[in-house]
């Protein structure tokens, strides 16, 4: 099992930037998936960047070149940069991790909110 331990979010305006972390504990398979998802109210959780163990990353279109992800496989960590930040990337943002068989573990969730 793997606990995954959250920080960074808060409030903050328009064009702003945060940098969220998240620290990963317990059964870690050294090739792995770490990443975020975000969910605003009444909207269907999202994915919104990955980054595999090897170094492979992927973005959701509207955090491209915004967003940035970065992992530091020695501390099991794994951060979100977040950059020109507008209102609609208020959410809660999630972490998970991910084995190479699909299992998968999520953090609690840290608030976002970026206000006009």
């Amino acid at each position: 099992q793997v606990q995954l331990v959250e920080s960074g979010g808060g409030l903050v305006q328009a064009g702003g930037s945060l940098r969220l972390s998240c620290v990963a504990s317990g059964n870690i398979f050294s090739s792995n998936t770490m990443g975020w998802y975000r969910q605003a109210p009444g909207k269907t959780r999202e994915l919104v960047a990955t980054k595999t163990s090897r170094g492979s990353t992927s973005y959701a279109d509207s955090v491209k070149g915004r967003f940035t992800i970065s992992r530091d496989n020695a501390k099991n960590t794994v951060y979100l940069q977040m950059n020109s930040l507008k209102p609609e990337d208020t959410a809660v943002y999630y972490c998970y991790w991910s084995s190479p068989i699909g299992t998968r573990s999520w953090g609690q969730g840290t608030q976002v909110t970026v206000s006009s």
